[in-house]
Order: structure tokens, then C-alpha cells, then sequence
């Protein structure tokens, strides 16, 4: 049935006032996101970061069951980002990805004394500096080395959709840290992004972005413990994922680069397929 203008206002009045909101609440981050000095420095340091890895390829690893059936061992000597606790498979792994991001409030409320203790750098939201600077000083006189240096705050947010190529700016989470990884892929010049472990399906559900707390083990990550028993965690949200990954998609094709996924077995249908074997000659 056709929509009229009368039909359409209810709508229009509520994007105009979401719209505003948001408009409003960027405003309201914006000036300790641009001049406070952990922020300065940490601009200074993605400045240093532009376009480093220009014409080389990454691998974005994203933290499904998928990775259990993934030879990360290939990954050895590869550019890698990875995301919020993967740090649990590192010893297993025998190495850590070359960087680290992680951006949702929860995980790092929850795990910022064990993120600051992984020696790579970081990359972790402005938004959630507080529990990151309240576990720093206890976690730095228990280790060898200070590795508060390694910490890069990036200014992103849950609105305002947007695909940023240089992550000195405002960065949307799309509902999923693997979105803001490919900004900072694109960022940092990578000809091509390769997705492994974005399984993009959940055998826990319900309505999208809801707190819950894990009742025993985690079915949704390749590990048991990763949002094990007692651990607060938010719904995934894969339609707004799935936004986010078209936009970066058509970003990506525009510069002339790619992302492609190689995960096993992954239900995600946005980017073009590959084998992960076949990346290995």
C-alpha cells in the first residue's frame, strides 16, 4: 500500500529527534575528545600509524567457535588485529596479534587489568578511559615493563553511521568491534583486510544490544571462558553489523582494496569468500 506524507510523519518526527540526539551528544564528547591530553597524544600516535602498512594485507580475527577449526598457526609473521579477549588463545598460539582493539564498554569495564597487561599495542575506546586509568597504576607495578605507552584511545561512538578513513576522527562502533578494526585497517594503508572467526551467528538469543550475564559456558566464542559464568555482556546486533560491513565494503572497493572473508564455515554474506588454506602458497 502506498505511504502518504501523513502516513510517513510519525517517522520522520522520530529520525528528526534521533538525529538530534545525536548531533547533541557528539557535541557534548567532542571537546575532551579532541583536546584532552591522552587524546592529543593518542591522535599524535594514529597520525604516525597513516597509511604505514600501504599495500599490504591483514588478517581481522574475529573471536567465533570457527577459530577452533582455523589453523591460526599460518598467521605467524602476518599483520593481525585482534579483538577484546583473544588474548586467551595467545599462549595456545604461541604469539599475540600484532594489535588489539577493543571498544565496548563492558569488556573493558570487565577485563582492563588484563588488557593493559598484553604487551601489543592497543587500541581502546575514549569513552571507557575511566576503567582503564582506574586498573592502570595496580597493573603497571605488577609487571616488568610499563606498557600504558602501548594504549591508543579512539574516539568512537554507538550513532551516526559513517565508514571513517582516518581514525583520528569519530569512529562508529556498527554494533561490533570487527566494524571499527576495518576503519583502522584502512587506515593504516592495508591493501586487503582478511576476516577469519566472524562467525556472524550466536547460539545465545534475544532482543539485540541487551545486557545479560553469562549463566555458564560460552557457547558463542572459541573459548568456554570468554563471556563465561558472571560475565555481563550485550546481544549482538547483527543487523546493524551488517550495515556497517556494507559500508565498509563500498569504502574498501572505492580505494581500489578489499575485503575478503575467510572464515570457516562463517554465515556472513557481504564479502567475497575465499578458502583460508588457499591464502598460503
Amino acid at each position: 500500500m502506498r505511504q502518504t506524507v501523513k502516513d510517513l510523519t510519525p517517522q520522520l518526527i522520530l529520525n528528526i529527534a534521533r538525529g538530534s540526539r545525536d548531533v547533541l551528544q557528539r557535541a557534548a564528547e567532542w571537546p575532551a575528545a579532541t583536546f584532552h591530553p591522552l587524546r592529543r597524544e593518542s591522535i599524535a600516535k594514529l597520525a604516525a600509524l597513516k597509511d604505514i602498512h600501504k599495500g599490504e594485507r591483514c588478517f581481522i580475527i574475529g573471536n567465533g567457535p570457527s577459530l577452533k577449526n582455523t589453523d591460526i598457526s599460518k598467521l605467524r609473521g602476518e599483520y593481525t588485529f585482534g579483538m577484546n579477549r583473544v588474548y586467551l588463545a595467545f599462549e595456545a598460539w604461541g604469539f599475540p596479534t600484532s594489535y588489539l582493539v577493543s571498544v565496548n564498554s563492558l569488556v573493558i569495564e570487565q577485563c582492563a587489568a588484563e588488557l593493559l597487561a598484553v604487551p601489543v599495542m592497543k587500541f581502546l575506546s575514549w569513552r571507557s578511559r575511566g576503567s582503564v586509568r582506574s586498573n592502570q597504576y595496580a597493573v603497571i607495578s605488577s609487571l616488568p615493563t610499563d606498557y600504558s605507552s602501548l594504549i591508543t584511545y579512539l574516539h568512537t561512538s554507538y550513532t551516526g553511521p559513517t565508514f571513517v578513513t582516518d581514525a583520528r576522527a569519530r569512529l562508529w562502533e556498527g554494533a561490533t568491534v570487527t566494524y571499527v578494526c576495518l576503519q583502522l585497517a584502512f587506515h593504516m594503508g592495508f591493501d586487503t583486510a582478511i576476516l577469519i572467526g566472524v562467525d556472524h551467528s550466536f547460539a545465545t538469543q534475544g532482543k539485540p544490544n541487551t545486557t545479560i550475564t553469562s549463566q555458564g559456558d560460552d557457547p558463542n566464542h572459541f573459548s568456554a571462558d570468554y563471556f563465561g559464568r558472571g560475565f555481563r555482556w550485550q546481544l549482538p546486533d547483527l543487523d546493524t553489523s551488517e550495515v556497517g560491513y556494507w559500508m565498509a565494503k563500498r569504502a574498501y572497493e572505492s580505494a581500489g582494496r578489499k575485503v575478503l572473508d575467510a572464515t570457516v564455515g562463517g554465515k556472513l554474506q557481504v564479502f567475497e569468500k575465499v578458502g583460508y588454506e588457499g591464502l598460503f602458497p
